[in-house]
Order: structure tokens, then sequence, then C-alpha cells
């Protein structure tokens, strides 16, 4: 048996005994539903996708489904889980697989890798755990156990590392139950190589671990190098009109991209000017609510929320495309960024003792 036979057949081995087999995507296997779930575990872990990907497909249980679907109740139903782009991304493919391939998907990665949002990891993991084809994936998870396990050094995302990388994932894939295999190594990767603090020994491939045997767990794989996160902030208008909060869709691409927000400036100071300009009425009445930070991967969003009572708008702005005035019946139909729903959630319970309503949005007006 070959080293890379061998390695194949202990990781199925503690597969057998000792993975995950009853995971949501794991049931009633297909290329749909193996697809929304590898989109959903992309920078996300396996306990906090599981109910969002349980909603999902009881609302979007195939690809029809989800295609027919208007983008603002697909974001709805990704509110809180990120990276909205992954969202989009899946509608848009969505609509290309039935418009193009008449509802089935592409069966060769060539096809799958041409869909919005599907790169080439993702289009093998599709491949081998739907169609049962040879093909190597190379996600988070398994990086991180093939960087440590064979000593790889350097940054996997740099094209030297990542092509070692590639050719070790393919060259340790084995011929049969290649579904299996994918799962066990991702799994492998989720559970015993974890980022911090692995459980060797609990691993099947301990025994030939470079970074076990140096002790060099904790340095592979080699970590990005650090830049210092950079600071962004914003003022969020929380305007209270006749009809309810104002709230924008913001444009489909870059931050928080085809949801609904609140509007935004620069300033306190330009909160007056920016009712004036945009909603032909002044200020009422103000009161700034406590500031916070949203994380981002790459930067730091110092949020200050701004609330607003104003007085009869133009009558124009109260219909334009682009804006809504929410009522708590419409949160259902709206994907929200996440700063929104939690401040939405935090103006509700406020009001909702101050008048009683437990939870009902009634602001004063």
């Amino acid at each position: 048996m070959s080293a890379a036979q061998d390695f194949g057949a202990r990781l199925l081995d503690w597969f057998d005994r000792h993975g995950r087999h009853d995971l949501p995507w794991q049931q009633e296997i297909s290329p749909y539903r193996v697809w929304v779930s590898e989109i959903m575990l992309q920078q996300t872990q396996v306990v906090t996708v599981i109910p969002y990907y349980q909603r999902f497909m009881g609302r979007f249980p195939d690809v029809a489904a989800l295609a027919r679907a208007p983008i603002d109740e697909v974001l709805h139903h990704w509110s809180g889980l990120g990276y909205y782009a992954r969202a989009r991304n899946l509608h848009r493919a969505a609509r290309q697989v039935v418009a193009q391939h008449q509802g089935h998907f592409p069966d060769t990665p060539e096809g799958l890798e041409a869909l919005p949002g599907i790169g080439r990891s993702t289009a093998a993991a599709i491949l081998s755990i739907a169609c049962g084809q040879r093909r190597a994936i190379l996600d988070g998870n398994v990086k991180r156990v093939l960087a440590r396990h064979r000593g790889v050094e350097g940054w996997p995302g740099t094209t030297a590392v990542s092509r070692r990388l590639w050719a070790l994932a393919e060259a340790l894939t084995p011929s049969a139950r290649v579904a299996d295999y994918t799962q066990a190594i991702m799994d492998l990767g989720a559970t015993v190589c974890t980022r911090s603090r692995p459980a060797c020994g609990g691993c099947p491939v301990q025994s030939d671990c470079v970074a076990h045997a140096t002790g060099r767990q904790s340095l592979l794989p080699t970590p990005r190098p650090r830049r210092e996160q950079p600071r962004r902030s914003t003022v969020m208008l929380i305007i209270r009109g006749p009809e309810g909060i104002l709230l924008e869709q913001r444009p489909p691409t870059g931050l928080w991209g085809g949801l609904w927000g609140f509007p935004e400036v620069s300033s306190v100071q330009e909160a007056d000017q920016w009712c004036l300009r945009h909603l032909g009425t002044e200020v009422d009445e103000e009161h700034p609510l406590q500031p916070f930070v949203h994380v981002f991967t790459h930067f730091r969003l110092h949020i200050a929320p701004l609330r607003l009572w104003v007085k009869d708008p133009a009558a124009s702005v109260m219909e334009a495309p682009g804006r809504v005035w929410y009522k708590p019946e419409a949160r259902s139909e709206l994907g929200l960024a996440a700063p929104v729903a939690r401040l939405l959630d935090h103006i509700a319970h406020e009001d909702g003792e101050i008048n009683g309503s437990h939870g009902e949005l009634r602001l004063p007006g």
C-alpha cells in the first residue's frame, strides 16, 4: 500500500467510527443541497450554519424555487450569516442553472466554476460528494490538515504554497469512497485538527504528522502576515416618520450589498441637511444612541446610531423606489444588515417597555 493509500485508509477508518454522518446536507444528497451547504460553510462554522441551512431549505427546497424567489427574500434568509456576496451569487447561479442548464447542475469542474461564486474547491466538493467523482478539495480545514501533516510552511494564500497544497490534495484523494473521504478530511480539520488546541491524541494520521513530531501545531499553517485593521466610521440615521422607520436598499455590490439599512452620513452635523435634501422636511427631535463597533474580516466599522423624528416628509419620498417605511410586520420580507436588525430589535425592546407593547415597534411621534 502506497503512502497516499495508507493516509486515505486511516482517514476513512476514522470517519466510519468518529466522523459526522447526520449533518442536514448529508441527507437526501443532491448537487443543489451540497452546493448550498458549501457556500454557507465558507468562512462560517457548522454549528452556526445548521439552523440557517434548515430554514433556507424549508423555503427554497430546490434550485427552481431559489431562482424564482426575489433577491430580498433570499437576503432575508441569509441575514446574520455575513459575507452577503455569497447569497447574491447563490441567487444569480440558481437563475443561471435554470436558464442555461434546464435546472440541472453541470457535472464538470469547468461547468460549475462558470457559475457565480463557485471556485475550484467548491466545484470539487459538489462533484465528489453529490456525484461520486474523484475530485480533490482544498478548503480551510483541508489546508490546515495537509500543512500540518506534511510540514508545509508559508501562508497558504501565496501562489507557491497553494500549488503545493493542491498537489498534495490531488495525490492523497483516493479513487474509491471519494465522497466519504471528502467529508472525512473536512471533519478531521473541523473537529480534531482544529485551529487552536488540536486534539492530536485522537488523530488517525498523527503517527507521521510533521507538525506533531516537531511541536509546530500552533505554527502551521503559517498565518497570514498581520496588518493593522483599518477603522471606518459612519452615522446611521434612524428616522421615524408618520409611516414608520425609514430604510434604504443598499447598492447591489459592496458592503451589505442589496440589503436594507438606515441612511448613513459621515457626521452627526449632516443629519439635518440629509433630511431636508432627501425628505423635504426638518428634524423635529433627535436622540443619539450608544455607539458600537461592527467587526469585518478586513476592517472595523464604528457605528454611531442617531434617532431622529421628522414630520410630513414630501409625498414623493414616501413612495420613492429603494426606500421603505419599516413596520414590524414587514420584517419577514426584508433582508436586513446585521447591525440594522440589532438596532431595530433594541429600539423595539426599548419602546415596547415604554409603551407596554412587549416588542411591537411603536416609537414616540
